[in-house]
């Protein structure tokens, strides 16, 4: 079973003990390895061990190039030692530039979408949730229909119709039931007179909900918000990406495929939605 704290002391004991570094230098990689140790991913997949350390770049992000540059050697130093002298497969990922396209728009505020969520209407409420609790694009959301959902799943139809399976916390299940009983969609979740409603009806009462409180925003920074509040809170990036269905959320990143299991956890732990939802299925 993997162990980061046993890796680390066993680096730092291969440090001081047979490369015979000095203890001041000892104590720089044993406080970046503690940083590692809060904020890192480290997990086997496919044989592998995989150490993500994207947690860790995002929290300094805002710091020097020098105390970035030194922290990710030390972190080097450590996957070489695992790969040189435990003969592992290690793979590290988040170590390169983390680079936000300029084309993504800046996420809402938390308590903005709070305060948006407390005062909507039913269906605005619903519309609200799913687009920030399930990332999904406004094109996502009106084709979504009522065969897609089940109790702990719903299923997304994505672009080039590709099916991704998306994990439902219970009190957003329980909100689309409610919905589902008072207005007795046929076929889509989302229906207006009995038909489908379009991504510009949607769009229109999206615009409406946050224009009453002074809030210039669209449906897809909802969904940029979920991936940035998913990996601020400790998401792994290749979790998030699966999640929103990306190939490439990240240009440099490499992604891994979840299992359900490791996708729902990851989900109902990181995301801001989920923190009040302590129920269990």
């Amino acid at each position: 079973m993997l162990n980061l704290q046993e890796d680390i002391n066993n680096f730092l004991f291969y440090l001081e003990k047979v490369r015979a570094y000095a203890s001041s230098s000892i104590d720089t990689y044993d406080n970046v390895l503690k940083e590692l140790l809060s904020l890192g991913h480290y997990y086997e997949e496919d044989k592998e061990i995989i150490l993500d350390i994207t947690p860790l770049r995002l929290k300094n992000i805002n710091n020097s190039k020098r105390t970035i540059s030194k922290k990710l050697s030390a972190i080097r130093s450590f996957v070489k030692y695992m790969k040189e002298q435990q003969n592992l497969s290690i793979k590290l990922i988040g170590d390169s530039t983390i680079k936000v396209p300029q084309t993504l728009p800046k996420p809402i505020d938390e308590n903005l979408i709070s305060e948006v969520l407390n005062h909507a209407s039913k269906k605005e409420h619903l519309i609200i949730a799913l687009l920030y609790g399930l990332g999904l694009r406004i094109s996502e959301l009106s084709t979504l229909t009522l065969n897609d959902i089940s109790q702990e799943w719903a299923e997304v139809r994505g672009k080039g119709d590709k099916v991704r399976q998306l994990p439902l916390l219970k009190s957003l299940f329980n909100e689309i039931e409610d919905y589902i009983k008072q207005e007795k969609p046929k076929v889509f979740l989302l229906e207006k007179e009995g038909e489908k409603m379009t991504v510009n009806q949607i769009r229109y009462l999206f615009n409406r909900l946050f224009k009453k409180y002074g809030i210039k925003a669209t449906p897809h920074q909802l969904r940029h918000s979920y991936a940035t509040h998913m990996l601020h809170n400790g998401a792994r990036i290749s979790d998030v990406s699966e999640l929103l269905g990306h190939s490439s959320m990240v240009s440099t990143q490499i992604y891994t495929k979840l299992s359900s299991n490791k996708k729902l956890n990851t989900y109902s732990m990181a995301h801001p939605l989920c923190q009040n939802d302590n129920s269990t299925k």
